[in-house]
């Protein structure tokens, strides 16, 4: 267990044991101290406040800030209002709180002392702000973050519109490379669209009481190519895809030329670049390959996360039809685009529905009599060459379903470079670690002097996503740098689709 994990549990741990000791002496029973929101709602009841504040906390991002100030709230009606006694409540709950619950010197004073407390409505307001602002950043910064799934690469492990706690501790916080920023806002300010971010200060990266990604887990990461943007596409379309086929619909197109026509190509630095969710499948020192659309590491293969979706062919005899109840219960498939794109006829061929869903799913549809036979899709290649990493069709005939081999750079391993393997690495060193690369007369230089090999400074990933055939991930993009990883997603704490889907809340993510 890293050193931030047990920090983390410690802290967890006293915060809770205060709060238990807290409770008991406002009178309610103490037990409901410890378990997650049901403190918050005993909170709301016992300081006679609108139930609203209770629900407000759902609300993802801000619903930090209530939280934050239920419980500066709570600390009031102890009797304590000083700016002292609220930031040691923000800062250092889990020393603050036993001393509360614990000391003989403190009692619960109840809604008379706090209604009698002379500070205005709008000072109380400013004070509670400022710390829950200051306390939820750090909060976000080296914790944990909310995190919405927005497209359906991950199902069915995760659905779109589900919100995720993604843990900063597990691999070790990352502090900012730009800490001069707005707070809550990722990359882009709203109604400005402006800059978030100022770049005077840059810190080197830096990962706190760091512990290394494990195979398998699920990674939240900053998207690799997003260091440059071209902001009508996002990363929607990558600006490297977009140039490198720009020439086929502008004849003699090149870098400087769509720099020259575009005033909306943005460059990001690492911690502002869009954030991606995908499953690591492949840790630094593994080979990958894929062979006909099945994984495998270090030549065995790889494990099938238990919710991954796959595409089927499903025929029918035109007699019956799946009830809409199963098809929004069971399957997830709803009339929206998202469930459009998991359950399309297929062209030509009568009865015949292309399905996205798990072996589990796939063996309730095939119990309905009506349903003549089903197969996993076989129409492999289906992307073609050259629409995947490293996009060099003269050595490397890959497609998304027969991939690499392929290795996964380690910190401190070395590679011989050659004409065969340098779009594997270049943009390793001449993007990822900051080296100045260049090719002369068949020969590497790097940082002026040339070179036959090159170590690599970081360590490097593989990710992908559970529904291999509605994914972007590594096949098309290639490694994700060590300095790129935010965090684990570790708990889905909310879900909504037309309406909460309330077998999903506080799920953990495996």
């Amino acid at each position: 267990m890293s050193i931030g994990w047990i920090i983390f549990i410690v802290c967890t741990i006293g915060f809770h044991i205060g709060l238990y000791g807290m409770f008991r002496k406002a009178g309610i029973e103490p037990w409901k101290a410890l378990i997650p929101y049901y403190n918050t709602w005993e909170m709301v009841n016992k300081m006679q406040i609108k139930k609203y504040w209770f629900f407000l906390q759902f609300i993802p991002i801000a619903g930090q800030f209530i939280t934050i100030w239920l419980y500066i709230r709570f600390v009031e009606y102890f009797g304590r209002f000083s700016v002292l006694h609220h930031a040691a409540a923000v800062f250092f709950p889990f020393i603050y709180f036993p001393y509360l619950g614990y000391s003989k010197n403190e009692r619960f004073a109840g809604k008379k002392v706090v209604d009698n407390y002379k500070k205005s409505s709008a000072r109380e307001w400013i004070d509670a702000g400022v710390f829950a602002i200051v306390a939820a950043t750090i909060i976000r910064t080296f914790v944990f973050e909310a995190y919405t799934i927005p497209t359906g690469s991950m199902e069915k492990t995760l659905l779109v519109n589900d919100f995720l706690f993604v843990s900063k501790t597990s691999y070790g916080p990352r502090l900012p490379k730009t800490p001069l920023s707005f707070p809550f806002v990722h990359h882009t300010l709203p109604i400005t669209n402006s800059k978030s971010y100022l770049e005077w200060i840059e810190l080197p990266y830096k990962r706190l009481f760091e512990s290394p990604v494990k195979r398998n887990d699920v990674v939240v990461f900053n998207y690799p190519v997003g260091d440059t943007v071209i902001a009508e596409y996002q990363s929607e379309v990558n600006y490297y895809d977009y140039l490198r086929s720009y020439p086929t619909f502008r004849p003699g197109g090149t870098r400087e030329t769509l720099l020259a026509e575009r005033d909306d190509i943005l460059v990001r630095p690492v911690d502002k670049r869009e954030n991606f969710i995908k499953r690591c499948v492949g840790i630094p020192g593994d080979t990958l390959q894929i062979k006909d659309g099945l994984l495998y590491v270090n030549g065995k293969p790889g494990e099938v996360p238990p919710k991954s979706e796959v595409p089927y062919y499903v025929t029918t005899d035109g007699k019956g039809t799946f009830p809409e109840e199963f098809l929004t219960e069971e399957l997830n498939i709803t009339g929206d685009d998202d469930g459009q794109r998991d359950m399309m006829q297929v062209p030509g061929k009568p009865n015949t529905w292309l399905i996205n869903m798990t072996e589990e799913q796939a063996r309730k549809v095939m119990s309905f009599p009506f349903v003549i036979r089903g197969s996993v899709m076989k129409d492999l290649n289906r992307a073609g060459f050259g629409n995947t990493f490293p996009h060099d069709t003269a050595h490397f005939r890959w497609s998304e379903d027969n991939f690499g081999p392929l290795w996964v750079p380690a910190k401190g391993s070395s590679v011989t470079l050659t004409p065969e393997n340098i779009a594997l690495y270049q943009r390793i060193i001449e993007v990822y670690e900051n080296n100045k690369f260049d090719i002369q007369g068949g020969k590497y230089i790097i940082n002026g002097v040339p070179a036959t090999t090159y170590t690599f400074k970081m360590n490097y990933y593989w990710l992908m996503g559970d529904n291999r055939h509605n994914s972007q991930d590594s096949r098309f993009w290639g490694f994700v740098p060590e300095d790129h990883v935010v965090g684990k997603a570790s708990l889905i704490f909310f879900s909504w689709q037309h309406g909460p889907r309330w077998n999903r809340l506080f799920k953990s993510i495996r």
